[in-house]
């Protein structure tokens, strides 16, 4: 059927390089509890291969595309996946593309080591 829509066009995204979380009982952050779920490190690997839309990490995972949308926001919300484009299904339906927001994550115990961005209360905030 065709479409006046672009269906998947070519996404340019770059994630930074590196981001840091560190872990003390002055400021705690969420990140850690939202990384630690089987599914959310599953939606990251994924997305490690290339941007994609939640039900393609629902179909690559197995999972429901409720449960992937869940996890994208979580991960959204920590700042580790960000919405990179918009692509449209056969149908015109919009569809968010989500892509790695950073490489690498850092986790750090001591926050007077040099290179650090202290995280907020508020997952995926830092100074």
């Amino acid at each position: 059927m065709p479409t006046a829509f672009p269906h998947r066009t070519p996404v340019e995204h770059t994630p930074r390089e590196r981001t840091s979380v560190v872990v003390d009982a002055e400021q705690p952050t969420d990140v850690l509890q939202v990384v630690s779920s089987a599914t959310a490190q599953l939606i990251l690997a994924t997305l490690d291969d290339g941007p994609a839309t939640a039900s393609d990490v629902a179909e690559a995972i197995d999972t429901s595309l409720q449960n992937a949308e869940y996890h994208l926001d979580r991960l959204e919300d920590a700042d580790l996946v960000e919405p990179v484009d918009t692509w449209y299904s056969e149908k015109g339906t919009e569809m968010t593309v989500h892509a790695l927001s950073v490489e690498e994550l850092v986790v750090q115990f001591d926050s007077s080591a040099p290179d650090t961005e202290r995280s907020t209360d508020e997952p995926g905030n830092t100074d």
